[in-house]
């Protein structure tokens, strides 16, 4: 995820509808557990962002829950990495030096599947590569550990929600155990996340920003979740997120990124939140006993 500008509801906004929708019963006993602890594109500030590497370091260091971004390569192949271009964390320009701008749907799987997608990071994850959707979810699987998965740039790829929701189907990503307790499908697109409820009620979504309070009710119809950056966070909206009821007839969540200090893991904590994306998980769950 990028830090943004997201729409935000006023202060007073916020105060108010922490006032007139408080905490149920059921969400203030809860709201003594630490939250969850999210490892942000695997655990990336000790190995190479959404490679397999980072999701074995997030195991190691006993991450439950790995975040990701999908897009689509130009035969169709759904690969995990964050930025549109292939020019950050690989080598493409070197590799490919006639193809600027080095966008991911512009070069074939066969042809990203040769780039050193670790060098960039450290000299020791040199040959890393860009992983497949079903290499991700294989490994996550082999860990026993859970996945946020963000649909990224979802305008340049239509039709990419299917097909995701299909990889996932292959992979045995969406029987009940799954579903139930092991996925969410997040984007900072409004209709990305609609068109993964409509396609597959079944599966948790999020949207990735901060929507005024008055548009939570018409988030609450397809999402589970709302994901804010954490310097957009207030308890007041986090008290106000959690008074609607998502899709599957429970409190909406809210997931805030990208925290990597103990004190902002602490802040926020404290406001209640039910998540924390990190690149540092070790960091933010000793700091909130997640």
């Amino acid at each position: 995820m990028h830090a943004r500008a997201v729409a935000a509801s006023t202060t007073t906004l916020l105060g108010t509808a922490a006032l007139l929708l408080p905490l149920s019963p059921a969400r203030a006993a809860e709201s003594s557990a630490p939250p969850l602890v999210i490892a942000h594109r695997g655990a990336s500030a000790y190995a190479p962002e959404n490679t397999l590497a980072a999701v074995d370091r997030a195991a190691e260091l006993g991450a439950d829950w790995v975040e990701n971004d999908v897009q689509r390569t130009r035969d169709g192949e759904l690969v995990v990495l964050h930025d549109d271009s292939l020019q950050r964390t690989t080598d493409a320009e070197q590799v490919f030096p006639d193809r600027a701008p080095w966008k991911v749907k512009d070069f074939t799987a066969a042809e990203i599947a040769r780039l050193d997608a670790g060098s960039w990071f450290d000299p020791a994850y040199a040959g890393a590569r860009v992983p497949t959707l079903e290499q991700y979810v294989r490994r996550v699987e082999l860990h026993g550990q859970k996945l946020l998965l963000e649909i990224k740039n979802p305008q340049l790829y239509p039709g990419i929600e299917g097909e995701i929701i299909k990889v996932l189907g292959n992979e045995g990503w969406l029987d009940r155990g799954h579903v139930g307790q092991r996925l969410v499908v997040q984007s900072f697109s409004a209709d990305s996340v609609r068109t993964v409820h409509d396609l597959r009620p079944a599966v948790k979504t999020g949207f990735l920003g901060t929507p005024p309070v008055s548009d939570l009710p018409a988030y609450a119809a397809f999402t589970d979740q709302i994901n804010p950056s954490y310097g957009s966070l207030s308890s007041g909206y986090v008290a106000a997120v959690h008074a609607f009821k998502g899709p599957h007839g429970k409190p909406l969540e809210v997931c805030t990124w990208t925290v990597n200090d103990a004190a902002a893991a602490r802040r926020v904590a404290g406001y209640g939140v039910d998540g924390i994306i990190t690149n540092t998980p070790d960091v933010v769950r000793d700091a909130v006993g997640g």
